[in-house]
């Protein structure tokens, strides 16, 4: 388990949202996605520039599923409770990618 939460680790793009894009599929403003990247660790800074929040992270923040929120942040991307949020998200390539590279 990490110490550090790994979110958008490995980093790619097709998972990553702007605060912009983020707040308007939560229904809320820049600033509240922002608190929630700081408080809950759904996004990052990449490279120390922009913030980028996790889809996938997001998802499961709105859905009020700690468990699964909880398995992605310590790094588990193929565990029962969090891959389902890749495939829902259509980001299923990602997970066959990262499977091949490890």
């Amino acid at each position: 388990m990490h110490s550090t939460p790994c979110c958008l680790i490995p980093f790619d793009r097709r998972e990553g949202l702007s605060l912009a894009q983020a707040a308007k599929i939560a229904g809320k403003s820049v600033d509240t996605v922002r608190l929630w990247c700081l408080n809950h660790d759904i996004g990052r800074r990449v490279g120390g520039g922009s913030w980028v929040v996790s889809r996938v992270a997001l998802t499961m923040f709105l859905d009020d599923d700690r468990h699964a929120l909880n398995a992605y942040l310590s790094g588990s991307r193929s565990e029962q409770d969090v891959a389902p949020y890749f495939h829902r998200l259509g980001l299923d390539s990602l997970l066959r990618d990262w499977a091949r590279s490890a």
